[in-house]
């Protein structure tokens, strides 16, 4: 008998309804609550999830005042029993996908840089080839998107990880793209749009717009100023919703830091103007990052491969995936 039939959810008979009754157990709280969800009476969820702790020999669940909650084994047997929901949920849109050409979805996160260029070029190539083909885009920063992969909730994400994030580096593939330099922004018309010989101490008093403290982006523009000996700037709105930046540019005298390739890109509709001043910070690389142990959709796989010649176009590189 081959090795993969002796595994203990084969012997024991495992039951897609015990992993459903997992999920509801975590959400509900309660054994009834997640019957009812499930369409069961509450002794047949009882009885399956008695099974599931008896083949496991542990306790899953502990019954409170408050109702249900989890053990430490129970959480693990939850998040596992979520990624092979998921799995068979994308099975299934994957057979619809093949049956129907090319449809079903595909979730991708990126940041603004790569959302300003390629991720455009990309999409508008996928979509003019398979107009059946639903794609929803988030721009997000890099912390709040990679959880989502690792987590199966996104395909595809364009952005970086972080090293505060180090424990997720072992769940996703990488594969680097460029980096990400940073230029200072005003409205058109502003007062210093025409300056030259613009410097951190000349403009460290100006009204700024600014991602909040504890972003990267925020850290590394804070410490330019203090390794000149400077305060950082004290006058700010801080957000990092792009809309909302450029809102408050064009209504004031305000100046931001945004990346240069998505300036640019807003430079050419007239938009922004870049100032005249070179900024010695910048973000870390960035790139591709897919799932290590999840193999793409059919559909994701199309959408991969023309974010790929996209990057190559705008950015004139093509690495080969690696490890985090």
């Amino acid at each position: 008998m081959p090795q993969s039939y002796s595994n203990w959810f084969v012997r024991a008979r495992l039951k897609t309804r015990q992993l459903l009754l997992l999920a509801a157990m975590e959400e509900e709280g309660n054994v009834r609550r997640a019957a009812d969800v499930l369409g069961m009476t509450q002794p047949a969820a009882s009885r399956l999830l008695k099974e599931l702790e008896d083949v496991l020999d542990v306790r899953l669940f502990d019954r409170t005042p408050h109702g249900m909650h989890a053990t430490l084994y129970g959480e693990v047997m939850i998040r596992h029993a979520r990624m092979v929901l998921s799995n068979l949920s994308q099975a299934h849109d994957e057979i619809s996908a093949l049956r129907a050409g090319l449809a079903g979805q595909v979730q991708i996160g990126s940041i603004a840089t790569a959302a300003a260029t390629m991720v455009p070029i990309a999409l508008s190539r996928v979509k003019a080839r398979y107009p059946q083909l639903e794609i929803w885009l988030q721009v997000e920063t890099s912390d709040v998107m990679l959880p989502r992969v690792a987590q199966g909730e996104l395909d595809i994400m364009i952005g970086r990880v972080l090293e505060r994030q180090g424990q997720l580096k072992d769940a996703v593939r990488y594969e680097p793209l460029a980096d990400e330099p940073l230029c200072v922004v005003a409205r058109p018309g502003h007062p210093l749009e025409n300056a030259t010989g613009l410097t951190l101490r000349a403009i460290v008093n100006a009204s700024w717009v600014l991602h909040p403290p504890g972003s990267v982006l925020r850290h590394r523009f804070d410490l330019t100023f203090s390794q000149i000996g400077l305060n950082p700037p004290q006058n700010v709105v801080n957000t990092n919703n792009f809309l909302a930046i450029s809102s408050l540019l064009l209504q004031s005298d305000m100046l931001a830091v945004v990346p240069e390739e998505v300036a640019r890109q807003y430079e050419q509709f007239g938009v922004l103007k870049r100032l005249a001043i070179d900024l010695p910070c910048r973000m870390d690389a960035f790139g591709i990052i897919t799932r290590q142990t999840q193999l793409l959709s059919p559909a994701a796989t199309v959408v991969l491969n023309a974010l790929r010649d996209a990057a190559i176009e705008v950015y004139g590189t093509s690495l080969e995936p690696s490890s985090a």
